[in-house]
Parts: C-alpha cells; sequence; structure tokens
C-alpha cells in the first residue's frame, strides 16, 4: 500500500523559516505531480503549490515569493521550503501525490494524502 508521511512542522516565530518534507514508500512504480495543500478548521482545504515530475511549479498567489517546493524523483520525495512566515500559515499541511503503484498483479494510478504536519506561527 502507498503511503505519504509529512514531518517538518512545528512552531515558529512570525518572520522565521520552515521545510516539510513529504516521503513517500509502497510498491511505487512512478509518482507524477505531487503538491502542498493547508487546511484550517472550519475552512476548505486550499492548494500551496503544485509540482510535476519535470519539475513545473504552480504556487497559490498567497504564497509566491515566500515559498518554494522542490522534489527528488529519485526518493519520490517533495519539499516545501516556507520562508517569511505568517500567522496566517498557521495550518496543517498535507502532501498530495498522483502515484501508480503496484497492487498484486495490477498496476493502479490513484491519489493519496498524506495524514498532515501541523505548522503554527505564533510569537
Amino acid at each position: 500500500q502507498v503511503q505519504l508521511v509529512e514531518s517538518g512542522g512545528g512552531l515558529v516565530q512570525p518572520g522565521g523559516s520552515l521545510t516539510l518534507s513529504c516521503a513517500t514508500s509502497g510498491s511505487i512504480l512512478s509518482v507524477y505531480d505531487m503538491g502542498w495543500y493547508r487546511q484550517v478548521p472550519g475552512k476548505e482545504r486550499e492548494l500551496v503549490a503544485k509540482i510535476v515530475s519535470g519539475g513545473t511549479t504552480n504556487y497559490s498567489d498567497s504564497m509566491k515569493g515566500r515559498f518554494t517546493i522542490s522534489r527528488d524523483n529519485a526518493k519520490n520525495t517533495m519539499y516545501l521550503q516556507m520562508d517569511s512566515l505568517k500567522p496566517d500559515d498557521t495550518a496543517v499541511y498535507y502532501c498530495n501525490a498522483d502515484v501508480e503503484s503496484r497492487q498484486g498483479s495490477y498496476r493502479v494510478r490513484r491519489r493519496y494524502w498524506g495524514q498532515g504536519t501541523q505548522v503554527t506561527v505564533s510569537s
């Protein structure tokens, strides 16, 4: 079974930085686009940034210039470097990936979510 595991969240002061990681595991054949999303209580989950296997990136307007998404295709791992953090960035951050995996004798392609990692920006 494919799993995505986020790490790197925590408490940081306004203006500080954090780097999140999303590691994949399982019988993975290919990882296509990957993305970071975030959610605060009472609001819908929103896109932070996406990256395709070729490296093309897409950012939500409010994160442009402050966040940098990257991936290591050899490790099927994705990162999010977050700089100049603001209290409004406080949320649970989730990774999402479009993954093709081997399940028994089948090749299955579907999207997976990680369990989320809390980021709190506060003084």
